[in-house]
Parts: structure tokens; C-alpha cells; sequence
């Protein structure tokens, strides 16, 4: 390796370290006697510096040649093949005479030294250069400061010149300029990231312009934007709920900012790779109406690539970058760790990396967020392999596949174009085959039989996965052997009846340590045999792949190797041979199958287990006996079970073993499992068998507007089952509409046999209009019941009446809230149940007005609600909590309140809570059955202070002890509760040992001397307080008025030994006496050993006792801004100064 190739792959700090040593080492030997070998210096400094990458921050031969006054020297020509930038600083060295230099100095405000130095300089030219390039005067992308100057000097045809120069050589138009200044990089660099995206396209474009529907028609191509049909899509909320997106176009836009990272789940052949290649398209066609083409560089990965890759800068060489690319290494990492570039990665197939599993891969590196934290990933997986940890920044998309109207959209976009009869006629076998329309809910599944059935009749009877996948391969060796005769045929048909070799690789690519989804060409076809591989290759089940070999440490030409490798068209279809391993495997080996199962989790290969079970009816059944140990496996048994189209009986068997106990369909079950419960349900309403009950476990979304199905949250839809008998949905959202509610008994009106519908987990309409609800719930006598409350509907008037008392007695027994955050109806529907309390004489142990309370009724008959909503007086309530938010509550409502708790017959005990209360009141007007129930009053909740009733005085059972500390993260009931405890103590004169205000205080009342806190609340005057210790918010400047406040506040604290201000600017004291007591001032700015105390009207040091001066005091000031310049205070300050 040569010496350039070897310096160009050093780090930048020896770039540093050559831009700094070299330069003034040239100008030493300049001024001693070794001129030319200053000039073969500054020679080899160029080129070290081109190999950099970076232009030379002097001009090398000219300028030298100008300088050097030797004999034997001829000036040297410019060199043409320098950079530009290099380039246009030789010429500027050329006019820059001794004269021009010092004027330019003088202008530019040079120290005095500097100009010194230039002016008896033998290379002042190269000097003169060097200095306005540190000093930003020229760069590659504005050299506007030096024609400033120049033509300030009167010389406007050097002007002129030197900015033709700049034009010529440099040569960057208003465009790229843009670009350089916007991204912040060299314009050799801004060149070369043209070149990366111009590659990137290049091999981008052969990805997704060669999308084959089918693998064995080649002739039919199609571009990914000629075939993309939007699939159902969802996203996670923050609060772990999957809400439908309208667009993949809202993938990141619903992160606001929060989700860097993004993973795009989905079942098997749900369209994930097909949506990634889609967001390529955009970006490479610059597609306007979709964001992904805001990118600046996009970079499209197929993990199952890039087992043994150990970094993305590799996987970017050895898949991206075309075999003539002129890029090297170092350009592609410079490129990729430009914090200014929008670069977006898209990793496809996280479920085929083989390197999943090895924690040090850059790929678990990326999503852990320990590397490249600038760049957006996008990540595509399967449901079942989602990577176990990810940054904090991860948000999660999910694909539910085809519904109705996306499969009939694609059919007559990619299929039948205009031929209404034929697109009618496919569509109609979605609709008559329930296996089938399950089975094309998969997008790949759907496609593939759009572009098949409509021209082979045999299809449309399929019953099952493995029925459907067994014609599909039928298909392809079809298409095969339709083209020869004779011995050549049979020997293709025994090369597709014959393929356990092939079935072997499959299955132990798929079980083995890690995923091995990619093969080299040579290995498989000596494993096969060349015609055996060269048939699987040409009906299109095995695809090739031409990657490239790098060897780092080679030059670029020895460097570049090319291999060969190969992978199935797409994973189901090794899992479709992988199963015919199982199979055979399973009757022969049943020791290993038995370990095999207790160690995979068949989920995870559900389709090899299901696949298995539809080829062999022997292995099926060993299969079925092992799957059912497992967690949910009877219903996982019974989606194997159906595999067996001839033993209907069997799986019938199990279907009304199943449906004979409650079934459930909850949130937590995968889609799978939901999908194969649903599926369950059908096959015994087909072969009527009764279903005792479905539970839709939080799992419900809503009902379909024509009342054809429930849609549950994982998009899974659940459409009228005839033989069901009672149905419970259990929802978790909080209020449903009366149309939603109408719609859920529309849906139940469609089960023509349900006789029970319960709803529970959510707020109902109290009541609905009965014209509204549908005959054949009313005609069935249909049992609706509100579960919640223990209501059932009486159908004719559509209204809710008591079912069950119990319901009521368990509610009342834990206790009844009317929160501020509830809403109407909710709260309506908790005061409903304290009507029906008191009209079955239900105890109803508490009621918790949290927040809610606004005020008392003069007459007292009842507390009005924020909401508008009233509470009468509950005869049998027993504890009124009222906790409130306002801060000071008046002695007349503290009356009031009093007042209506004595309206509650059988209450003993109130609390109010939240608020500061007066500290006594006048005992008569305390109402006489509060006091002959002798009824328990306090203000906090932990019952340390209540009021004595005779006295009306609020009194503390406990001494306080230790630090009372009020933060700013405290709620407000809690500060509430701590300054009602802290004014009852020092009205009762209980010693306060000290109160810290950390980061609560705000400013002083000057009227009532209060310490007004943030949340609005003030702390009086405490008579016994000893020690207060306020915490400001970091970097505040306390203003005269507030200190003055602050001391008048200590003044009246008459037992207060000592005053504590931290990390605040306190005001200057110039000899002024502050009149503080007996109380000792300390104040600490925030620094290390910096706290002072006043002595004698002055601040001075608690430790040295020496005096702060003026003059130390301001450099304090600034220490104190510059120490919190970045805190809320500081930058209003600095935004009021501006």
C-alpha cells in the first residue's frame, strides 16, 4: 500500500495534527537556508492533504515558486488536476503582493504581531492565505468577506479577477452552494453525496421494478407502485392501544418527533416487504404527495443479507454500491455521520436475520440506539420476532391485511383491468369460501389467487392453507412442465415429487441456532445437483441474488469479488418444505420430535406445524398431541386440525369440545390465535353446533356501520354467528354513544340464535330510544344486560333498571369517586347508583369528590358539580371526601359544607382536602347534627388535623419532626396539606424545626408578608418556625423588591434562627445595614466553597469571612450566568435584554 492510500484512512485529529505541524514547520525552513526542500515539503503536504479528502489550508508549488529565489528553480506551472478550491488559492497567491497584504491586514483588524510577521515574511503570500482560512475571510463556499475587503481598497479589477477565479475553479452553483452551507460539508463532499444517491437509486430502482406476482410467470414484471395496494394499518399509542391509520403516508408523522425508531409488524405475507419497497419508490421517484421522499438519503437493507455483517458502512459496500463506483469507504462513513443529513435506513425482514440472536450487531446496536442516534430506521419483522430490546425513541405499526375492499381494489388494478364479469367472479369465491377469504386475508395469499384462479377452475374449491399452497407449487411445476416431452418431462416430475434434500436445508435453515435464509449458488447446487436446482431457479420457488465480496485492506480493483446466492421466493415457502422434513421426521424420530416441541415455540413456525399436519395425517397426529401441552394449544390444535380436509370428523370432535365451555377472544391473544378462534366459531355454526358463550375480552373495536361484523382492535373481524347463545363484550372504553350501543344490539340481532348480550368494562347511555332497537332483539326477548351497574334493559322503553342489587352492595362497599376528569355520563351514572343505594338501603361506605366539588347550595340541598351535575344528601353515605383545587377556601364555605354533611343522615366522617382552610370559626354556626354525631372533621388525609367542633378551632394530634418539604413536584393537595399542618402547628406554638422550599417558592405577598408558592398557595407567617431553607429554580436573579419581601417575611418569623438561599443571584448589599433579627442569612450561588453570609450590611465569605467586594461580586454575577445559561430563568433574561 502506498503512502497517500495509507494516510487517507487516518482519523481526523491527525488531519488536525498535519494542518497545524506542517504549515509553520515550511516556514521555518523558508526563513532559514532550505528553500527547496521547503518546496518538496510542501509538495508532499498536498497530497497528503488530497488523500484527505480536504484542501490544504495554503497553496503549495506556485506560491513556493514565487517565493523561492533560487537559481536553479524554475517557477512551477499550476497544476491542473489539483482540486478546485486548491486550485483558485494558487491564483489568488499570485496577486496577493506585499502591498495588497498588508492593506488586507489592517482591514481585518490582524494583531499588530501578525502584521509584523507578514510584513518581513519571505512566503507572505502562503501566510496571508493560511490566515484568512482560519479565520473564515475565504472557505470552498464564500470567499464574499475578501471581495468586500479588495474593493473597500479601491482595487476593483483584483475584485473581479479573483472572483472569476472562484467561478472557474470551484465551479459551485447557487444550488449546490445551498446545499454545502445547508449540510455543512466541503463541496468535494457535496459531490460525492450526489454520487451516493445517484448509486443508491440505481440499485434501488432494480429492487422494486421487478415485482413478480407470480414467480413462475417472468414475463410479468411489474413495478411496486403498479401493484401496491394500501393494506389495513394500525399504530401504538403511548398508551399501549392500537389506533387505524389512515396511510402508511402517517408512519412517522404520528410519532410527532417521539419515535426515531419505527417497527412495521405483520403476520406472514401481509405486505411488509412490499410496503418497504413502496416507501423506496417514493423516495427514488421523489414521489410529492408522500413524505418519504423528504429523506436525503435513503438506504434499503435486507437483513437476511447480512448474516456476519458487522457494520452498515459494510453492508452499504457489499449490496448498494454498484461494482464501478468511485466512492470509497471513508466517504460513504463521512457521509452517513453527517448529523445534518435527513438519512432514513430501511431494514427489511428482521425475522430472516440470521444475526438476530448476537447482541454486539450493529443492527441491535441501531435499535438499542447506542449508534448512528441521528438516522430514522424503519423496520419490518414478523409479529412473532419482535427484537426484545429497543431505544426509548421506538414506536410500532402494525399490518392487518386485506380487507374487502383492498382485495377487490388490487384485483382490478393488477388483474382483471376493466373486465367487470371476471373481477365479479373472483371476488364471489372470497365471498362463498370462508377457508378461502380467511386464508386471502394475507395480501400474498390474495395475490397469488388473483392471479391464478381466474384461469384455473381446481382452485376455487381450496379448503384449507396447505390445499392452497400444495396447487400453488402444482402451478409452478406445471408451467415448467408444459414446455417439454417425453423423458425430459418425467424427469421433472420426479424432480417435484423428490425433494427432501431441498425439504432438509429448509427445515434446519429455519430451526438451527440462527436463521440461515441465504445460500451460496455453488454450495445447494452441489448439494442438488445442477438440474434439480436449475429447475427450482427457473419456475422462480428459488431466486438468485448477485452480491459482492469485499476484502478490506485490498485495493478497490482487487477488492471487488462477485458471489452468487440464493433464497426462497419468499419464507412461507421454505417453511412449506420445512414441513415436509417435520413430516417424515415427526412418525420416524418421535424421542427427537418430542424435544423438538418443548424447546420451539410453534407460533413461531406456525405454518411449518400447520403445513405438516395438512401433508401427513400420521404426523398430524402426533403433532395435534404435543401441541395441545401447550399454552392456548387446543385452539392452535384446531387450526392444525383443519389442515385434514378428509377427517372432518376428528376435528368436529374438538370444535364441540371447545365451544361447549366459554370462549374467549381477548386483547393479550395474538392475531393468530384470535384469527383461529374466530375461525373456530364459524366451522361450528356451519356444522351448527351451539356455542355456549363468546367473550370479547377488551379485544372489541367497534361494529361495522351495515352491522356485518365487530372489528377487534388487531383488525380480526367477527362476523354473525348463528348457534351462539351468549355474548359478553367487555370494553375499556370509557363512554359509548347511543349509536354505538344500538349498533353492538344490531350486531347481537344478526346471531339469530343469541339469547344474552352483557356489556361491561365501559359507561353507558342511561337510556336509548326504543324505536331504535332492532326487532329481533325485542321478538327474542333478548337479555341486555349493563354488567357494570347491575342493570338490565327493560327493550320496550329502552332504559336500564335494577337487576341486581348485590352489583350495587359491592360497588357502595368499595367506594364511589365523582373525579373532575369523568366524564358527564360517567358521572351521571355513579349518581344514578347512589339513587338506587338509598332506594335499597344500601350503605355506601365512601364518596370521593375528587376535584370535582365547585360549591354548596345556600339552602344547602345539594353540592353543585364543576360538570353542572348535583349531589343531593345520601342518606346512607358514611365518609364524604372533598378534595378540591381551589386554594383558600372562606370560613362562610367551610360553613356551607358543614352544612350539607349534616343533611347526610348517617355520615361520620368528613375530610376535606386540597385547599387551605381557616383556622377557626365561630363554633355556633356549626351545624347541631354535626355535633351530636359527634361526626370526625379533617383537612388531611392523613387525619392529622381535625377540628374541634366545640371550639371550632382546627387543632394537630401530632408534633411535626424533621424537615417539612414542599417541592415543586408535589400535587397540590399534598402542598395543601403540608401548609395546614404548618399553620395549625404555629398557631398552637408546636416547634417547626424546618421547612424547605425546594424549587416551590415563587414571590412574597408585600400586603400579608406570605410566601406565595407556584401552585398558587401561601404560607403565612410561622410564629414558631426555627430553620427555612428556599431552593430556587436554578439560575434565578432575586430583584431588590423580592429580597426586601423575603427579609420582612423573616422579621415576623420571631423564632427563626437561620435563613438558607441556594442556587439563586442575590442583590448587591453596599454597606446597608439589613435588619434581620437574630437570624443568620447564608447563601450558596451554586458554586463549590462559595457560600456567603451578611455581616454588617455586606456579603462576606462563610468560610474565609473576607468582605465580597464590587468588584468580586460582578465576576460572580457573570460566573452565575454563565454556570446556569441554559436554565428557564436565564434565557427569559437574556430574551428581555434582546
Amino acid at each position: 500500500m502506498n503512502m497517500t492510500q495509507d494516510l487517507g484512512y487516518l482519523d481526523p485529529p491527525w488531519e488536525q495534527k498535519l494542518s497545524f505541524i506542517l504549515p509553520r514547520s515550511l516556514h521555518q525552513l523558508r526563513q532559514g537556508r532550505f528553500p527547496v526542500i521547503a518546496t518538496i515539503w510542501t509538495a508532499i503536504y498536498y497530497f497528503i492533504g488530497a488523500s484527505l479528502h480536504t484542501s490544504p489550508p495554503f497553496v503549495i508549488t506556485v506560491i513556493m515558486a514565487s517565493n523561492v529565489r533560487h537559481p536553479s528553480a524554475e517557477p512551477a506551472e499550476p497544476q491542473s488536476n489539483l482540486p478546485g478550491f486548491g486550485r483558485f488559492k494558487i491564483e489568488l497567491s499570485a496577486v496577493l503582493t506585499i502591498k495588497i497584504i498588508l492593506e488586507l491586514s489592517v482591514i481585518f483588524g490582524y494583531p499588530n504581531a501578525l502584521q509584523d510577521e507578514l510584513r518581513n515574511a519571505t512566503d507572505a503570500a502562503l501566510m496571508m492565505i493560511m490566515s484568512m482560512e482560519e479565520r473564515g475571510q475565504i472557505d470552498p463556499t464564500d470567499i464574499s468577506p475578501l471581495l468586500t475587503a479588495l474593493t473597500e481598497m479601491g482595487r476593483h479589477g483584483t475584485a473581479r479577477q479573483v472572483e472569476g477565479w472562484f467561478e472557474q475553479y470551484v465551479s459551485i452553483d447557487e444550488g449546490r452552494r445551498a446545499e454545502v452551507l445547508k449540510y455543512q460539508m466541503s463541496p468535494e463532499l457535496a459531490e460525492k453525496m450526489v454520487s451516493f444517491i445517484s448509486e443508491l437509486k440505481e440499485t434501488c430502482h432494480t429492487l422494486y421494478d421487478k415485482i413478480q406476482p407470480i414467480p413462475y410467470i417472468k414475463e410479468k414484471m411489474y413495478s411496486v407502485d403498479k401493484v401496491f395496494i394500501e393494506v389495513g394499518i394500525e399504530y401504538c399509542d403511548r398508551q399501549g392501544s392500537w389506533k387505524t391509520l389512515s396511510s402508511y403516508h402517517g408512519i412517522f408523522s404520528i410519532a410527532k418527533g417521539s419515535s426515531r425508531i419505527q417497527i412495521i409488524e405483520g403476520d406472514p405475507g401481509y405486505g411488509k416487504s412490499t410496503l418497504a419497497l413502496q416507501l423506496v419508490y417514493d423516495w427514488c421517484n421523489d414521489s410529492s404527495d408522500s413524505p418519504f421522499c423528504k429523506p436525503d438519503i435513503m438506504i434499503f437493507l435486507n437483513l437476511r443479507q447480512l448474516g456476519g455483517t458487522t457494520s452498515i458502512v459494510d453492508a452499504i459496500e457489499q449490496f448498494l454500491l454498484p461494482r464501478d463506483s468511485l466512492l470509497k469507504r471513508r466517504d460513504v462513513e463521512e457521509l452517513i455521520n453527517n448529523r445534518n443529513l435527513n438519512i432514513l435506513v430501511v431494514l427489511d425482514a428482521y425475522d430472516e436475520y440470521p444475526d438476530q440472536h448476537i447482541e454486539d450487531s450493529f443492527v441491535r446496536h441501531m435499535l438499542e440506539e447506542k449508534i448512528l442516534r441521528h438516522i430514522d430506521v424503519l423496520l419490518t419483522t414478523r409479529s412473532s420476532c419482535i427484537p426484545p430490546a429497543c431505544g426509548s425513541r421506538t414506536g410500532r405499526i402494525r399490518l392487518t391485511g386485506f380487507d374487502e375492499g383492498a382485495r377487490e381494489q388490487y384485483v382490478r388494478k393488477a388483474v382483471t383491468g376493466d373486465d367487470e364479469e371476471e373481477l365479479q367472479k373472483i371476488l364471489e369465491q372470497f365471498n362463498t369460501n370462508p377457508i378461502l377469504r380467511d386464508i386471502c386475508q394475507a395480501p400474498l395469499f390474495s395475490v397469488m389467487y388473483a392471479h391464478v384462479a381466474h384461469k384455473e377452475e381446481k382452485f376455487h374449491n381450496v379448503r384449507s392453507v396447505t390445499g392452497f399452497f400444495e396447487y400453488m407449487i402444482d402451478c409452478f411445476h406445471s408451467h415448467a412442465q408444459n414446455k417439454v416431452f417425453g423423458d425430459e418431462r418425467k424427469q421433472l416430475q420426479t424432480y417435484a415429487d423428490d425433494h427432501c434434500k431441498l425439504d432438509k436445508v429448509a427445515f434446519e435453515s429455519l430451526t438451527g441456532a440462527t436463521q440461515q435464509l441465504l445460500w451460496d449458488k455453488k454450495v445447494l447446487t452441489t448439494k442438488f445437483g445442477a438440474d434439480f436446482y436449475g429447475l427450482y431457479v427457473d419456475i422462480g420457488i428459488l431466486v438468485e441474488e448477485e452480491v459482492i465480496n469485499r476484502n478490506r485492506g485490498a485495493t478497490r480493483a482487487q477488492s471487488i469479488q462477485y458471489r452468487t446466492n440464493v433464497r426462497f421466493y419468499h419464507k412461507l415457502f421454505c417453511e412449506w418444505y420445512a414441513a415436509h422434513h417435520l413430516a417424515r421426521s415427526v412418525t420416524s424420530f418421535w424421542a427427537w420430535f418430542y424435544d423438538f416441541c418443548e424447546h420451539v415455540n410453534p407460533y413461531d413456525l406456525q405454518f411449518v406445524y400447520r403445513f405438516a399436519c395438512g401433508i401427513s395425517s400420521a404426523a398430524a397426529k402426533q403433532v395435534i398431541k404435543l401441541v395441545k401441552r401447550k399454552q392456548d394449544g387446543d385452539k392452535f390444535a384446531v387450526l392444525c386440525s383443519l389442515e385434514q380436509e378428509e377427517n372432518t370428523e376428528d376435528v368436529l370432535s374438538i370444535v364441540r369440545y371447545l365451544v361447549s365451555r366459554d370462549v374467549h377472544i381477548s386483547e393479550k391473544d395474538t392475531r393468530l390465535l384470535q384469527r383461529t378462534t374466530v375461525q373456530l366459531l364459524e366451522l361450528a355454526s356451519q356444522k351448527e353446533v351451539p356455542i355456549k358463550c363468546l367473550n370479547l375480552d377488551r379485544s372489541f373495536e367497534t361494529v361495522d356501520k351495515k352491522l356485518t361484523h365487530i372489528a377487534l382492535k388487531s383488525g380480526v373481524v367477527v362476523r354473525p354467528i348463528v348457534y351462539l347463545q351468549l355474548l359478553i363484550v367487555r370494553m375499556e372504553t370509557t363512554d359509548v354513544t347511543e349509536q354505538e350501543l344500538i349498533n353492538i344490539l344490531g350486531f347481537a340481532g344478526q346471531c339469530v340464535n343469541l339469547m344474552e348480550l352483557r356489556i361491561d368494562g365501559c359507561t353507558l347511555p342511561l337510556a336509548i330510544n326504543a324505536e331504535s332497537i332492532p326487532n329481533q332483539v325485542i321478538s327474542r326477548k333478548m337479555k341486555v344486560f349493563y354488567s357494570r351497574y347491575g342493570y338490565k334493559m327493560r327493550l320496550e322503553a329502552g332504559q336500564w333498571e335494577m337487576d341486581d342489587v348485590d352489583v350495587i352492595r359491592k360497588l357502595c362497599l368499595d367506594g364511589l369517586t365523582l373525579s373532575r376528569d369523568d366524564s358527564v355520563l360517567l358521572q351521571q351514572s355513579t349518581l344514578r347508583l347512589l339513587e338506587n343505594s338509598s332506594q335499597h338501603n344500601v350503605p355506601v361506605k365512601c364518596l370521593n369528590l375528587d376535584r370535582s366539588f365547585e360549591t354548596v347550595d345556600r339552602k344547602l340541598t345539594h353540592i353543585a358539580l364543576k360538570s353542572g351535575l348535583v349531589v343531593r344528601p345520601i342518606e346512607h353515605l358514611q365518609l364524604l371526601i372533598v378534595r378540591m383545587e381551589t386554594t383558600d377556601v372562606t370560613k362562610q364555605e367551610l360553613i356551607n359544607i358543614l352544612g350539607f354533611a349534616g343533611q347526610c343522615v348517617n355520615l361520620m366522617e368528613l375530610r376535606i382536602d386540597g385547599c387551605t382552610l381557616p383556622l377557626a370559626i365561630n363554633a355556633e354556626s356549626i351545624p347541631d347534627q354535626v355535633i351530636s354525631r359527634k361526626m370526625k372533621v379533617s383537612c388531611c388525609p392523613d387525619n392529622k388535623i381535625q377540628f374541634n367542633l366545640r371550639s371550632g378551632k382546627l387543632e394537630s394530634k401530632t408534633e411535626l419532626s424533621g424537615v417539612v418539604t414542599i417541592t415543586i413536584h408535589d400535587t397540590v393537595a399534598s402542598q395543601a396539606s403540608k401548609v395546614m399542618q404548618l399553620m395549625v402547628a404555629s398557631a398552637n406554638n408546636i416547634p417547626i424545626s424546618e421547612v424547605w422550599l425546594n424549587r416551590s417558592f415563587s414571590s412574597v405577598d408585600p400586603d400579608s408578608l406570605s410566601l406565595v408558592l407556584g401552585s398558587g398557595l401561601c404560607l403565612p407567617r410561622l410564629s414558631s418556625l426555627q430553620s427555612l431553607e428556599i431552593w430556587t429554580e436554578p439560575g434565578r436573579e432575586v430583584t431588590v423588591d423580592e429580597w426586601t419581601g423575603i427579609m420582612n417575611y423573616v422579621k415576623q418569623c420571631q423564632l427563626l434562627k437561620k435563613l438558607h438561599m441556594r442556587f439563586c443571584l442575590l442583590p448587591w448589599l453596599d454597606n446597608n445595614p439589613t435588619d434581620h433579627g437574630h437570624t443568620t442569612v447564608q447563601w450558596y450561588p451554586g458554586f463549590e466553597s462559595s457560600t456567603y453570609e451578611i455581616h454588617s450590611g455586606r456579603w462576606q465569605s462563610f468560610i474565609s469571612k473576607q468582605v465580597l467586594t464590587r468588584e468580586a461580586y460582578d465576576k460572580l454575577v457573570t460566573r452565575f450566568r454563565e454556570r446556569f445559561r441554559n436554565s428557564n430563568w436565564q434565557k427569559q433574561r437574556r430574551a428581555k435584554s434582546e
